[in-house]
Formats: structure tokens, sequence, C-alpha cells
């Protein structure tokens, strides 16, 4: 586990390089909880990268290139692009929007939390749903039920898969209230 000040101090970096290079981006991962949690630990950050009429991966590069603060590896066998801050933290996952969270990165799939761009509530879900659906982690399950039972009234139904859902409650109970209370909210 990172400690979580010094991942934000890493992704507010790359964050200031993308954004003078006006890449639309948002970071994501169990980051996101530990901030909304006041944890000081965490264990995932990504960064998804709107690559506009371009590939996503190119444009980091160039953002990057200049930059004495990251060096950047490519994963090629699994579609990554790993940016690695110069001091001691893990590397912070490039991944392409659309394949991770939303085809667009703005205003209403994305949010500021200590002024750096994040996926929004509801994003963050949809793709942590996702992911739990592919790989079963427990750590992506403690997001969900976190943010779930934390946030529920923020969230916006249209954006959660409502069958993934239904099979993560079904998994994971304590979930429960809080999904069937978001879906009375819009009258389901």
């Amino acid at each position: 586990m990172a400690d979580t000040r010094r991942l934000l101090e890493a992704a507010n970096a790359l964050s200031q390089l993308l954004h003078s290079h006006s890449i639309p981006h948002a970071f994501h991962g169990s980051i996101l909880t530990a901030i909304v949690s006041d944890s000081p630990r965490c264990d995932e950050i990504c960064c998804i990268v709107d690559g506009g009429s371009s590939h996503p991966f190119g444009r980091v590069r160039q953002a990057v290139a200049g930059s004495d603060l990251f060096t950047i590896t490519n994963s090629p066998w699994s579609n990554r692009l790993h940016a690695t801050y110069r001091r001691l933290i893990p590397a912070i996952e490039i991944l392409p929007a659309g394949e991770h969270g939303p085809r667009r990165l703005d205003g209403s799939t994305t949010m500021s939390l200590k002024g750096i761009p994040f996926l929004s509530l509801s994003e963050f879900i949809r793709d942590k749903l996702k992911a739990w659906a592919i790989r079963g982690s427990e750590r992506d399950a403690h997001d969900i039920v976190y943010t779930l039972c934390r946030y529920w009234n923020r969230l916006d139904i249209n954006r959660v898969p409502e069958h993934d859902m239904n099979h993560f409650v079904k998994c994971h109970r304590t979930a429960a209230l809080s999904w069937a209370a978001l879906k009375r909210k819009y009258g389901m």
C-alpha cells in the first residue's frame, strides 16, 4: 500500500502536465475512496486519458517527453502505459478512455477532488463494477460498497449497469439497502 498524500502529489504533477497539453484526463482507483474516506493509505491509482482523434498514449508520451518528473514505460502486451513519478511511489497506469471509463472526459463524467480531476462517482462505480465482474477482486468490491453506501444519492442510475449491480448486490448484501434506495429515487 502506498501513502495517499504521495500518490496525490504524483497525480497532481501528472495532471498539470496533461492539462498543459490540453489532454482530457481523470484519475480513478482506490485512491478515490481513500481521499473521500480520509484514509492515509491506498493501493491503486489509474489515469484515464481521452485521446481525441489520435491514440491517447502518443499524446501522453509527448506531454511527458520534456519532463524530468516522470518516465514512461509501455506495456504493449496489455495495451497499458505506465507513468512513473521520479519520487518513490508506484507507477500510475494510463488507460484509454472508452476502454476504461467513459469515452469522453468532460464536466459530466469527471469531478475535482483536491484540485485533481477524477471520474465522477457514477463513472467510478460503473468502471469498478466492470472490473469486479471480470476479476472478482475484493478491493474493487470494497470500493463499490463504500461509494454506493456513502454516496448513493449522488449517483446517476443511468450510468450504473442494472444487471451487473443486481448481481453484485446478491454477492455483497451490505450494498443492498443503498442500491434499493437509489432505484427508489429513480422510480424503479
